[in-house]
């Protein structure tokens, strides 16, 4: 227990001291992760006014706050998570778990038979620091997210995902290489360099 609470002390510390958390502060936006999706959007235009598209591992909402911004008033943004969280204006939020059938129903309705064209995914496991544990938690989570993309896309529509480096990780490439047209990997700057994350950005879906 004593480890466990130094170790959560040093990490409160280094979160408070990182840069890209005082700037989210300063500028208003729900979290860190924002900084991520900003860089990729701004090398690949992922995102664009009027577009509908799926959040998944929401919460606290940095995402589609960010992408509300862009989509505007005349798309559509769907977040869900397991966790609750704060209303968003112009984003409609499912609380729920991908692994529940009951869930992705949910996504359906709220599409209401309509594809979308973009589906992030910042979701990830919580960490026990037992890699043995932690890759096929975070694995499966991928795969959860790729399998909702396959039912929910638009042919040449796009899926960014957030994937962990290690056992699985060239099958979940090989995957969606067969599902999309192309397939690039980023690490943007606001992504720790110690972790093993990277987002795989899929574009130009082929109904598989």
């Amino acid at each position: 227990m004593k480890n466990r609470s130094r170790s959560s002390g040093r990490w409160l510390a280094e979160h408070e001291q990182d840069a890209f958390v005082r700037r989210a502060r300063a500028e208003g936006w729900r979290s860190r992760a924002v900084f991520k999706l900003m860089d990729i959007q701004r090398r690949e235009r992922i995102l664009r006014p009027g577009m509908t598209c799926i959040d998944l591992g929401a919460s606290p909402g940095g995402w589609s706050q960010y992408a509300s911004t862009i989509i505007g008033a005349r798309g559509r943004i769907i977040a869900l998570d397991i966790l609750p969280m704060e209303p968003l204006a112009r984003v409609q939020f499912i609380l729920g778990d991908l692994h529940e059938p009951e869930s992705l129903e949910a996504l359906k309705r709220a599409l209401g038979g309509a594809p979308a064209e973009l589906v992030l995914s910042d979701m990830a496991p919580n960490i026990s620091g037992i890699a043995a544990v932690d890759q096929p938690r975070a694995m499966e989570l991928t795969e959860l997210a790729r399998d909702l993309a396959y039912e929910v896309l638009e042919p040449g529509g796009s899926l960014l995902l957030k994937a962990f480096q290690g056992a699985g990780f060239q099958e979940l490439v090989r995957s969606l290489r067969t599902g999309f047209g192309t397939l690039k990997t980023r690490k943007p700057p606001a992504s720790r360099p110690r972790s093993n994350e990277v987002y795989l950005l899929a574009r130009n879906y082929r109904m598989v």
